[in-house]
């Protein structure tokens, strides 16, 4: 199992989550590409350490919405869609060369992640923007979403995952942050979840029904207030019960 972390989310004299915390427990860190979030530096420094731990790099792609944090859909055009993400794959793949380290997957960001989750354009656009710049690099995606189809049928692989401080609909699908209860805090709650979905592959929903999840990739966003406890836990439930974490992409 991959255990994967949102990073280099901070910008100028603004600081957002523990990257150097969380890179010595993950084994993924998908990294800001300064459209969302992020600045040259920041990004930068997070790449040398993620190549000093060892732990295997993504681009965290988005939508052009510093403001927003990449959480605001945007009606963009597809064919703009897609030269941005190819803009923000060259941009991470120079510093990531520069760090020492490759890019190894990509993973949208927010708004557009869910967005595309469901197909249509922007999902198109997105998997073309990929195939354009190295069809050999993965999508992390939801697990379960009609952009796992859709990105296969194109040729891509597909990393799914699953989320670790999100609660889940019936359906699974995410629970809307705007819902209460859609955002999870206890760290051994998350961990004992996790543990369970890991041994079972199985998420219990809002409603408390067992949802069938198949993912190789757990996710705990890097900018939630107890997110280096909620990692640390998991990957010490994990150790404790023999369950390996490495990247997806190993």
């Amino acid at each position: 199992m991959d255990l994967n972390s949102d990073m280099g989310e901070g910008f100028g004299a603004w600081t957002l989550g523990d990257d150097a915390a969380m890179l010595q427990i993950v084994t993924s860190a998908n990294i800001a590409c300064g459209f969302h979030a992020g600045d040259p530096i920041g990004i930068l420094q997070t790449l040398r350490t993620a190549a000093a731990q060892g732990v295997a790099v993504g681009a965290h792609v988005g939508y052009r919405d510093l403001a927003g944090f990449g959480r605001r859909p945007i009606d963009i055009p597809a064919p703009d869609l897609t030269a941005d993400v190819i803009y923000q794959l060259g941009a991470l793949a120079g510093l990531a060369q520069a760090a020492g380290t490759r890019v190894r997957y990509v993973k949208p960001h927010g708004a557009l992640y869910n967005t595309i989750a469901e197909g249509g354009p922007q999902a198109d656009a997105v998997i073309a923007a990929i195939r354009a710049y190295d069809p050999a690099l993965p999508l992390m995606a939801l697990a379960g979403a009609p952009i796992v189809a859709l990105a296969r049928a194109a040729g891509l692989t597909v990393i799914c995952e699953a989320f670790a401080d999100r609660a889940y609909t019936p359906e699974g699908r995410l629970l809307s942050r705007r819902l209460p209860g859609a955002v999870l805090h206890d760290p051994a709650q998350i961990a004992a979840r996790m543990l369970h979905f890991a041994q079972h592959g199985t998420i219990s929903a809002i409603d408390g029904t067992e949802v069938p999840i198949a993912a190789q990739s757990i996710c705990v966003h890097g900018d939630s207030p107890d997110a280096v406890a909620m990692a640390r836990t998991i990957r010490a439930l994990f150790d404790q019960n023999a369950i390996p974490l490495q990247p997806a992409t190993a």
